[in-house]
């Protein structure tokens, strides 16, 4: 196809490809799928090669939040059936993030549920990381903490903190069918404020809300424009309890197609295969690693995900290999300015790293045109819900259990 090599080579020169560019493979036929995965797989090996780098969650403190975003398990007036905590110790955070770090994870995201933390906040993450980095001294640590105020992550990073997440989720246009508690502008003021204190930024989305192609590639490319380094691509997890729970839009190939268009867009950014992968790629979760190089290990936020050894197995099984802890993520030009999901050639941006953040847990702009642009099904078409995949996290942190990792 035209379009594809189009989009290969401006992958290979980062550069960004044109809205109708992304949109039309959003568009593409199931008779197409394996020839728009590989023409996004030669792009991902170019800045990764075969690589998985595996990140791990760590939920601080679960539940009672008192934001509405409608997807998510822990929101306020929330119905799910999900563990529900205040904040763990920074010994029991250290204990769980070493779970993680045994089973090869490089960065452990450490995600509390609320608005934004308080200055009594901070001080408790800040001493969670401090615990963290004394035992394992190479360990990325991500902190997910809502909306910042001032100073909070200059106050982050002096403790040790490498980065921050905060995810853009859904289009600036759609924004306000999803959250009413805070604004888009909100989210896109914390992510610029990590960048400010030198933090490395995460910012990502979640696919399957009842968004359109148009609205989709409306986020992507805010992201490249916010120039973090890794971009989350989440998708959502329908839990009962939640006003998403009808919500059941995606298939595999729906989402292989979303994270393609994620990959030329952000050619040489970190893309991190996020919450939902297993509800939702199932099977095809082995053919998403020739687009991302990225996963999280384990499980979610409020949800578990599959086993830490299957993890393992899958990226050994699909010719890849788990990235090391003395390996730099991102290519070389990325690492050295420490900004950009694309060509700055192009004067666009791109996405930062950073997780837990990138996982919804389950529940944690002006439309474009052509033929991409089509509005998903509406819920009496939706795809039939499949609760049998959804199981509600009960092991890990907060519980007496051990982690899955």
């Amino acid at each position: 196809m035209d379009l594809l090599n189009t989009l290969v080579d401006k992958g290979l020169r980062r550069e960004l490809p044109t809205r109708d560019e992304a949109l039309a493979v959003l568009a593409t036929s199931d008779d197409e799928l394996l020839d728009v995965v590989a023409a996004a797989g030669k792009v991902r090996r170019q800045w990764f090669g075969r690589r998985v780098k595996l990140n791990y969650l760590v939920n601080l403190k679960s539940g009672l939040c008192p934001e509405d975003c409608s997807y998510c398990s822990q929101r306020l007036g929330s119905k799910a059936e999900i563990l529900k905590y205040t904040w763990l110790k920074p010994d029991e955070a250290r204990k769980a993030a070493a779970a993680g770090v045994a089973g090869g994870a490089k960065r452990v995201c450490l995600v509390a549920s609320g608005r934004g933390p308080t200055d009594r906040d901070v001080d408790r993450v800040s001493q969670t990381i401090e615990a963290i980095k004394e035992q394992h001294e190479g360990v990325e640590v991500c902190a997910c903490l809502g909306l910042l105020s001032e100073g909070q992550a200059d106050r982050l990073r002096s403790a040790g903190a490498d980065a921050y997440n905060h995810n853009l989720n859904t289009s600036e246009g759609t924004y306000g069918d999803i959250t009413t508690t805070h604004t888009y502008a909100d989210r896109v003021d914390t992510v610029q404020q990590a960048q400010a204190a030198g933090l490395s930024a995460c910012s990502g989305l979640i696919a399957g809300m009842g968004e359109t192609d148009a609205d989709l590639v409306d986020v992507v490319f805010s992201l490249r424009e916010l120039d973090p380094d890794s971009v989350p691509v989440n998708f959502l997890i329908p839990m009962e309890g939640t006003p998403l729970a009808k919500d059941w839009h995606l298939t595999p190939q729906r989402c292989l197609r979303i994270l393609a268009m994620v990959r030329f867009v952000c050619p040489d950014v970190e893309v991190r295969l996020a919450g939902g992968r297993e509800v939702h790629l199932r099977s095809m979760q082995p053919l998403a690693l020739n687009l991302v190089n990225s996963i999280f290990l384990g499980d979610y936020l409020t949800t578990e995900g599959q086993s830490g050894r299957t993890d393992l197995d899958m990226i050994a099984d699909a010719g890849f290999e788990v990235e090391g802890a003395d390996t730099t993520t991102l290519p070389g030009h990325r690492a050295a300015a420490a900004a950009g999901c694309g060509s700055h050639e192009g004067g666009a941006s791109g996405a930062h790293e950073g997780g837990g953040c990138g996982s919804h847990g389950g529940g944690c702009a002006p439309c474009g045109e052509g033929a991409g642009a089509a509005a998903v099904p509406e819920p009496s078409e939706a795809l039939a819900a499949r609760t049998d995949l959804v199981a509600v996290r009960r092991r890990g942190a907060g519980t007496d259990l051990a982690p899955n990792a």
